[in-house]
């Protein structure tokens, strides 16, 4: 687990465009079942890809015209119990962090593993996210 004053601004850096940080099993699973329409899950991490790629790019789609209606991140290596019941909703995609899942009323329509992050630009992870959500979004 890492220290809380280490993730701090790295949780600020997605807290601040909008997102939920989510701490408990019972928040992600109640978001994920409960929301009408879509929902943007981050799994954040301390990782190299996730400050040079994944938390920019995921900023960056957010400028697109159509967005998702809920914003929600969970820290891996900090917030255990809540990543691993976001992780649970991406299967059949095997445990990854960084990594990025579009719900669309409960389903799962898009996701980003981090072979997907850790390779591209965070205007190539925008553009991937802006196209989902071109597609899922109202």
């Amino acid at each position: 687990m890492y220290p809380e004053q280490l993730v701090a601004p790295m949780k600020e850096e997605l807290t601040k465009v909008g997102f939920q940080q989510l701490t408990n099993p019972t928040e992600v699973d109640s978001l994920i079942k409960n929301t009408k329409g879509t929902v943007l899950m981050v799994v954040n991490s301390v990782c190299g890809c996730a400050a040079g790629n994944m938390r920019p790019g995921v900023t960056l789609s957010l400028k697109n015209g159509k967005t998702p209606s809920n914003l929600a991140t969970v820290f891996a290596g900090v917030d255990g119990e809540a990543v691993a019941e976001a992780r649970k909703h991406f299967l059949p995609y095997p445990p990854s962090s960084p990594s990025i899942a579009l719900f669309k009323d409960g389903e799962l329509v898009h996701f980003l593993e981090r072979h997907h992050i850790e390779g591209g630009s965070a205007q190539v992870i925008a553009d991937n996210l802006s196209s989902a959500y071109d597609e899922f979004c109202n």
